[in-house]
């Protein structure tokens, strides 16, 4: 295992604490790379052995020390250096304890990122920023980039760090949480400048207000991001975005793109990608629905260019790229009906979004825990576009009354399943299927992609059952 060092000092022989082992596979790379390079490892997470039996098992093999169903202060106290997940707040009172007692507070991805040999591309935004990341990738090992892809995408490259090259390139997406949790930008800069080949922010939409308190506070999070690029590290940013295209203008060398507004890289009214005169590709060539997929090719594209990739080469490579499971991914037709899966929204615009990917008339399925973000546009939206709407989970009532409040003929369900029965139950002849939550996970799952594989198991036994008696709108 590659030497892990926090801001310069090595992890072996220290007392490490993992706080928050989680199910994403963060806190499982970090427990053990910091085991495997000789640290003494105590792991702790609020969640039980049951709740976290994958992980759990995953780790069985490595035998850390494990602390579940708690947080203790004690092993805070003792801690040279706390490794946090990401989804703990940076003011956690058990991390001040730590801090007072000379710990070092650190994170999986400024592991990575001190230890890392290859160059990095950070990629972050509200929506978008997966298959960016995804299309980006595919793009640079199309175009003859050793490429490793990872990050918030769900995949830690932590134990990738041996094998890894210094002619690689690494496409690391970053979450606001992640870019909060990295400590002060003038240390940080000291060891990323050398190794970030670009940056890029997809847009800036309402998000996580009820972890960073505002609108205001979530965008400074993201716009960390610009801050660790060195001189000449290609910035790119989306022109189509209020915030990012102000970004734009107040950075030296920016590189903007837009569909249907004048910037670097665009897609113009012919449907060809281009900078400038240069033409990178036609969007025709794509088998991504949307048109929120173009824009975040688009990005990619920008990204790739401008690290030298050539347009003949990324031309090419346009009818190789693939959406990601969950985003907006087309399931074909399921007992006669086109279903969509858009698993991945937890926010109101991921949903728009897919809203208006799809041109036939629909039944919408939303539903989960509600972050109080704004309803209203997507609300316009589904009235436009949706013949039927059915609710499920926490959210069910409230987003029922609003929907019903402007028209829309809608049924509320308590749970997923329930929500999935009565969608399909709702279908009628040349409609389709949107699974779309604009909510959270948290009131039923343990988070978004349990529910989203929940859904598929849920379709497989709606569709079967087909022909049950419909229930009467409200």
């Amino acid at each position: 295992m590659s030497e892990l060092r926090v801001r310069g000092e090595p992890l072996a022989g220290r007392s490490v604490l993992v706080m928050g082992l989680g199910l994403y596979g963060g806190g499982l790379a970090a427990a053990r790379a910091a085991l495997r390079c000789g640290a003494r490892v105590t792991v702790t997470d609020l969640r039980d052995a049951e709740a976290l039996a994958e992980s759990v098992a995953a780790l069985a093999e490595d035998a850390p020390r494990m602390v579940l169903g708690e947080h203790r202060a004690e092993d805070f106290e003792a801690a040279d250096v706390v490794i946090v997940n990401p989804a703990v707040r940076p003011d956690h009172p058990l991390l001040a304890r730590a801090r007072e007692r000379g710990a070092q507070v650190t994170s999986e991805l400024e592991l990575l990122l001190e230890a890392c040999p290859a160059r990095v591309v950070m990629i972050t935004g509200t929506q978008g920023k997966s298959s960016t990341c995804s299309a980006l990738a595919t793009l640079l090992a199309e175009s003859g980039h050793a490429v490793r892809l990872g990050g918030n995408i769900g995949r830690s490259l932590l134990p990738e760090l041996p094998a890894m090259r210094a002619d690689e390139l690494c496409v690391i997406e970053t979450s606001s949480y992640q870019l909060e949790a990295l400590p002060e930008t003038a240390l940080v800069r000291r060891w990323l400048t050398r190794r970030v080949a670009a940056v890029a922010v997809t847009n800036v939409l309402a998000d996580h207000l009820d972890r960073h308190g505002s609108l205001a506070a979530y965008a400074a999070a993201k716009r960390r991001l610009l801050e660790l690029a060195g001189p000449g590290v290609p910035v790119v940013l989306s022109a189509d975005d209020e915030r990012t295209a102000a970004w734009a203008r107040e950075t030296d060398g920016a590189v903007s793109f837009s569909i249907g507004a004048t910037a670097d890289f665009v897609l113009d009214d012919e449907g060809h990608f281009r900078a400038g005169a240069e033409v990178l590709g036609d969007a025709r060539d794509l088998r991504l629905a949307g048109e929120f997929q173009r824009a975040n090719v688009l990005c990619a594209l920008a990204v790739a260019r401008s690290l030298g990739a050539s347009a003949e080469r990324l031309a090419a490579a346009l009818p190789e790229l693939r959406g990601l499971d969950h985003r907006m991914q087309d399931l074909g037709s399921v007992a006669g009906h086109r279903v969509w899966d858009n698993g991945i929204s937890t926010t109101p615009d991921s949903t728009l979004a897919a809203l208006r990917a799809v041109t036939g008339p629909l039944v919408w399925l939303c539903g989960g825990r509600t972050k109080d973000l704004p309803l209203e546009e997507v609300a316009r939206e589904a009235v436009a576009r949706c013949a039927r709407a059915v609710t499920f989970g926490e959210a069910a009532d409230v987003l029922a009354e609003r929907l019903a409040a402007r028209g829309l003929a809608v049924r509320a369900e308590t749970t997923l399943a329930a929500g999935v029965r009565a969608a399909f139950a709702e279908l009628r002849p040349g409609e389709e299927l949107l699974f779309s939550p604009a909510c959270s996970s948290f009131d039923e799952f343990r988070n978004v992609i349990d529910r989203a594989r929940a859904f598929r198991r849920e379709l497989d036994r709606a569709a079967a059952a087909r022909h049950a008696p419909q229930a009467r709108m409200r």
